[in-house]
């Protein structure tokens, strides 16, 4: 039995695999993957409408919250302090809202590529 020379690596006893030529023009073959539809040709108008059909409660939160913001910002500007504290946390209530839609739209999302 042959001892190794320090600093020498050993050759592997199995030779590696030949490599299989990769095609660029295919998309990779990988076990569990589902290649989403190609959505290149889509706008953004398309791409809105699309989104708020997958998930109709984000943009209702972020409307929700853009309008909360605004009235209250406008009934600060008019001195009206008490009607603007509870805008203000009506306004956190939807931010909160929003993102639990965004959450729930996630685990749907996943939910729907395991099946």
């Amino acid at each position: 039995m042959a001892a190794a020379t320090p600093g020498v690596p050993e050759q592997p006893k199995h030779p590696l695999p030949e490599a299989v030529p990769f095609d660029i023009s295919q998309p990779p073959n990988i076990e569990g993957f589902r290649p989403t539809p190609n959505f290149k040709d889509e706008g953004v108008k398309e791409k809105f409408i699309r989104k708020t059909k997958e998930n109709p409660f984000v943009p209702i939160g972020c409307l929700g919250t853009a309008g909360m913001l605004l009235y209250g910002l406008r009934a600060f500007h008019q001195g009206k302090t008490r009607q603007s504290q509870l805008l203000m946390r009506g306004r956190i209530l939807a931010q909160g809202f929003t993102v639990v839609a965004v959450l729930a739209g996630v685990f749907v999302s996943a939910f729907k590529a395991k099946q």
